[in-house]
């Protein structure tokens, strides 16, 4: 039996190891990872699945970026993903887990609207992301304009232009 926990609750090292397991180390070189550099995942939006044994299987990690315009100004936005589950246990309805709890997460605290590359017709039919409104949004590397989506958590409209990146904090 497994079960559903914050992220926090597991060390640093099991999330990579497992990310590793799921993706491969050339991971670290993707687009996803030049948009959220040098920013720290959101514990409040991240979640693990351990097994019996207390072993990291899942894991779905949470980060504060921007979408940040010509203008200097910057739209706070929560990036999704990785979403990974241990290659053995894949299509094992343990990444729907974490996507159901993220999601249901972002609601409750009203957070920032969420955004990720990936597969829309997977998460676009099970949790409404989707790329309208993502057609002015730019990366730091290469990606594929229909896997760039977002979901407004709030009824807060999606859009804008700009690059995406690390999310600046701005002194009052």
């Amino acid at each position: 039996m497994s079960s559903l926990l914050s992220l926090a609750s597991f060390p640093e090292s099991a999330v990579d190891r497992l990310l590793d397991a799921a993706f491969g180390a050339e991971r670290r070189g993707r687009t996803a990872y030049k948009i959220r550099e040098g920013m720290a995942w959101l514990p409040h939006l991240s979640f693990g699945i351990a097994n019996a044994d207390g072993d990291l299987i899942g894991s779905l990690q949470s980060w504060p970026v921007a979408l940040h315009g010509a203008d200097g100004v910057q739209i706070p936005l929560v990036m999704v993903g990785p979403v990974a589950v241990e290659p053995s246990l894949q299509l094992g309805g343990h990444g729907r887990a974490m996507m159901d709890a993220v999601v249901a997460a972002a609601r409750a605290q009203h957070s920032d609207p969420l955004m990720m590359i990936g597969d829309p017709e997977y998460y676009g039919r099970f949790w409404g992301f989707t790329a309208e409104g993502t057609g002015g949004w730019n990366a730091p590397g290469p990606f594929e304009q229909r896997r760039l989506m977002a979901l407004s958590v709030d009824g807060r409209i999606i859009g804008g232009t700009g690059m995406l990146g690390p999310r600046i904090r701005v002194s009052a």
